[in-house]
């Protein structure tokens, strides 16, 4: 496998990875304030964004 695809292929699964972050922080139950802290957090600093939201962030998801 190329360089360039492995790349390729990590982008996108961190892309993935962000907006199934960003979905889950959108549906957790929270102040706006702290959801939107999280969802900067996520896409401005990606992968310490994504860990620190995994070790730290909302736990809880409101049911629709």
């Amino acid at each position: 496998m190329q360089i360039e695809t492995l790349w390729i292929v990590s982008a996108a699964v961190l892309l993935a990875l962000e907006l199934w972050a960003i979905n889950r922080v959108r549906k957790s139950a929270g102040n706006a304030s702290n959801k939107g802290v999280w969802m900067v957090l996520i896409v401005f600093v990606p992968l310490i964004g994504l860990v620190l939201w995994a070790l730290a962030g909302p736990k809880h998801v409101a049911q629709a």
